[in-house]
């Protein structure tokens, strides 16, 4: 091959000033490439080698320092960084270095060590200078600072998944079913945000007794004691006892007396505890509201919502559907409320003294109950039908009669009178499932730490319990029991054992709880005005599945007459049970 000449090697060269790829005129200005930005970029520093990164020195994150350092001020055409970004082929943050040296690791217990909380550390780790993340929000569960209590989003140990706090903006939300099919004939009438309900007020009197139904067996105080060890739990037993939760429309007496016109508004317990505490209901209801004439009747559907005992519908963390990734059928929330109401039913049978030679005898027998057609003796509970005043002005009277209930009598240890008492029950699950809401182990801590576990429970039951407590006032109960009951295996939820029974005046327990009755009586008074001012007919009040929100709709009259019409969540899951 011939030698190439530099004369020829010249000769080849572009007649040009420069050689290349030809120059685009998009990116460049004058010949001179330029990174586009946008008017909102604001102009910074092109370096800046005296601060930390948003990552921090370690490079372990310091979200509150990126947002003290960088909140005014960013780096020229930070808008379009990503258009010159070098995509690495392997993150070279995933590589790390495999040690097969065994290092003994020392237990620390000074500041922000192992077991000591250092400064600001609830529920998270404690670094080198004992500042620990006031909560720790993702990743698995570990050690949660100072026994795992402390962590809202529930008890910490082995189990994995995302937490919540109080800095999760982005907590997804929960979408719940509502309690009762919409129809497309319904017309909505109200929509009643709880921000109004809970402003509301109207005082009342204690009301007066009408009419007394059924008898009061008396309660066994050895319940009362603790169960400080294994040995003294007493298991919780299946007593058959023939029990009615009739609604409004249903009950005889109250059909008599809005005969004789005895009050306005007529209700069951049950029910107008759930009108009065809406605004701390979270899982969706409905009642059924029933026009005749001058009167309205506060009904309910069979089998509705209301009638459940919930669990933990109140904690930060409620316990997850199946529809929501939980795999634990038993401690889903309809599961849960099976076996809560089955625990309430069982146990207020257990603790009384059947004896038929000491029983307290209303002056009437229990309206309910027909001796020829039940197989069961009836259970101990006494019916009071009591009026309450809800006039606002002498010139327009409005009264109300409810039909309350009663579960036992006791001796006052004092005076020796026969006090009137109600008993219900609170149940533990597993206090280290999902859906918990952080509360303690009641075997260890009921007899020590007694106070804990019931602000627990009022803080995760707000609800549940300001229900029972509306119930035992409006009934006039002297003391509300409250009996702590717990599964002998947290795995399985058909054998319970009876932990201990904890009384409390009601009015005090609605004083701890910040719970105002005047509120009640207010809610109650406003719904039914809506109704008075409207035509005969059916309404239905709907507490929405998602939101904050109450809805009264006009249905026609024969609504949920036919079986099967609005289905309920519970029945849905007793069906495929």
């Amino acid at each position: 091959m011939a030698p190439i000449s530099l004369t020829d090697i010249i000769a080849a060269l572009p007649s040009e000033d420069s050689w290349g790829p030809p120059t685009s005129t998009e990116t460049t200005l004058n010949g001179v490439p330029y990174a586009p930005y946008s008017k909102g970029d604001k102009l910074g520093r092109m370096a800046d080698w005296t601060t930390e990164g948003k990552d921090g020195r370690d490079g372990r994150g310091g979200r509150q320092q990126y947002n003290r350092n960088y909140r005014d001020q960013q780096v020229y055409g930070a808008g379009t960084s990503s258009l010159f970004a070098v995509q690495l082929a392997e993150d070279e943050s995933s590589f790390s270095v495999v040690s097969n040296v065994r290092e003994s690791t020392k237990t620390r217990f000074g500041r922000g060590g192992g077991f000591g909380r250092g400064r600001g550390q609830r529920g998270g780790r404690g670094d080198s200078r004992g500042r620990g993340q006031f909560q720790r929000v993702g990743g698995r569960g570990g050690q949660q600072g100072y026994n795992n209590y402390n962590d809202r989003g529930g008890r910490g140990g082995a189990r994995g998944g995302r937490r919540f706090g109080w800095k999760d903006y982005d907590k997804p939300q929960r979408n719940r079913d509502a309690s009762v099919n919409i129809k497309p004939d319904w017309k909505m009438l109200e929509e009643i945000d709880f921000n109004r309900l809970a402003k509301l007020n109207l005082d009342t009197d204690d009301g007066e007794d009408i009419e007394s139904y059924g008898f009061l067996y008396y309660y066994d105080r050895s319940f009362d004691k603790q169960a400080v060890n294994k040995s003294s739990e007493r298991k919780l037993t299946l007593v058959d006892r023939a029990a009615y939760n009739v609604t409004t429309t249903s009950d005889p007496v109250i059909q008599e007396l809005a005969e004789k016109d005895e009050a306005t508004i007529f209700a069951t317990d049950s029910i107008l505890s759930m009108l009065m505490c809406s605004p701390r209901s979270i899982y969706p209801w409905d009642i059924v509201i029933v026009r005749q004439g001058n009167k309205v009747f506060l009904d309910k559907r069979d089998n509705a919502a209301l009638d459940m005992v919930t669990v933990n519908e109140n904690a930060a963390d409620a316990p997850m559907d199946a529809s929501e990734g939980s795999k634990d059928a038993v401690n889903q929330p309809g599961a849960l409320a099976e076996e809560a109401t089955y625990i309430n039913h069982n146990f207020a049978n257990q603790v009384m003294l059947e004896n038929e030679n000491q029983k307290v005898e209303m002056s009437h027998e229990n309206p309910f109950y027909n001796p020829d057609s039940e197989t069961e003796p009836p259970a101990s509970k006494a019916y009071k039908y009591r009026r309450f005043d809800l006039s606002l002005n002498d010139e327009d009277p409005v009264h109300l009669i409810v039909r309350t209930e009663l579960d036992a009598v006791q001796k006052n240890a004092i005076s020796g009178e026969d006090q009137h008492i109600t008993v219900k029950a609170l149940n533990e699950f597993d206090h280290k499932a999902q859906g918990s809401g952080g509360a303690l182990d009641w075997r260890t801590k009921l007899v020590s730490q007694r106070g804990a576990v019931v602000a627990t429970e009022m803080k995760n039951n707000s609800c549940k319990l300001a229900r029972w407590t509306v119930q035992s006032i409006m009934a006039r109960a002297d003391v509300m029991k409250l009996g702590f009951v717990s599964r002998a295996n947290p795995k399985t939820n058909d054998k319970h054992v009876i932990l201990g029974v904890v009384g409390w005046k009601p009015r005090d327990f609605a004083q701890q709880m910040n719970l105002s009755l005047s509120n009640g009586w207010g809610i109650v008074r406003t719904i039914a005005d809506m109704c008075l001012k409207r035509e005969e007919g059916k309404y239905v009040l709907v507490k929405d599945p998602n939101k904050s929100i109450l809805r009264l709709y006009e249905v026609p009259m024969g609504s949920f007459e036919d079986d099967g019409e609005g289905e309920t969540m519970e029945e849905a899951e007793e069906a495929d049970d």
